[in-house]
């Protein structure tokens, strides 16, 4: 309802015209752009999840290099991680895992069973904690990215993840962090002055990604779509600038 009040806000008054169905529109709009969203974020986390994976272990001597102190920066974030490993894998009843402890007898599986019960946010910070540079250097441009703003965006990503999962409002919503706006971008991008804050620029780093997961998607088509079923919803409060869809990013 809160849109829908008149400035000052604090004395509660709607404007003229407000509805009770407009206030269900916005309801309605929102929960179809986290749905939106969700299902795009699903596919990057998965490409996300794999790469680090993939990359590290190819590149590290030793299955079990997730829960080596030895490669990572921070020793304190790395005990934090090791405490959400334990608490998983006491939770885990997947069959791989359990069938890792009744064949073996080492302490914890090796990377790649972890990184499927591991929360999204735990392997992004897993990531953000190698000590290699080179490696995370590999990550990264796999993404055609630099280490700082890949690390920036997967942020933007996991909070964003997070408000879906959670059923947040997210359509007007200003983030808490200001994403990192790389010095050089090798793919389409956008050129327009934008609100890095607001849930536009959290959908420019959800295309990015997904132009390079999945070519020939949908998700600008898909993004019209809900808009033109919401025609009441200003997007401005979103953070799109005019003729947002001319945006190289959104030609792709």
């Amino acid at each position: 309802m809160y849109p829908l009040l008149e400035a000052p806000k604090k004395l509660h008054q709607f404007k003229p015209g407000s509805s009770f169905s407009q206030v269900l529109s916005i309801y309605r709009f929102d929960k179809k752009l986290r749905l939106l969203m969700f299902n795009e974020i699903e596919k990057i986390e998965i490409a996300v999840r794999s790469t680090i994976v993939d990359i590290a272990s190819s590149s590290i001597p030793d299955p079990f290099w997730m829960t080596d102190v030895g490669n990572y920066s921070n020793p304190i974030k790395y005990q934090n991680m090791m405490s959400i490993i334990d608490t998983e894998l006491r939770r885990s009843r997947e069959d791989f895992i359990q069938h890792f402890y009744l064949t073996y007898s080492d302490s914890y599986p090796p990377a790649w069973m972890l990184a499927e019960i591991l929360p999204f946010g735990v392997i992004t910070g897993i990531y953000a904690n190698l000590k290699n540079k080179r490696i995370k250097k590999r990550i990264s441009q796999y993404f055609d990215l630099q280490i700082k703003p890949f690390e920036s965006w997967l942020t933007i990503i996991t909070l964003t993840r997070n408000a879906c999962c959670h059923h947040a409002r997210v359509w007007n919503k200003r983030n808490t962090i200001r994403a990192m706006i790389p010095n050089t971008m090798l793919r389409p991008w956008i050129t327009l002055p934008t609100d890095s804050l607001r849930i536009y620029f959290n959908l420019c780093i959800i295309k990015y990604f997904i132009d390079l997961i999945s070519q020939n998607n949908h998700m600008k088509k898909n993004l019209l779509d809900l808009l033109a079923q919401f025609p009441n919803i200003d997007i401005r409060a979103m953070g799109f600038p005019s003729n947002w869809e001319q945006e190289p990013l959104w030609q792709n």
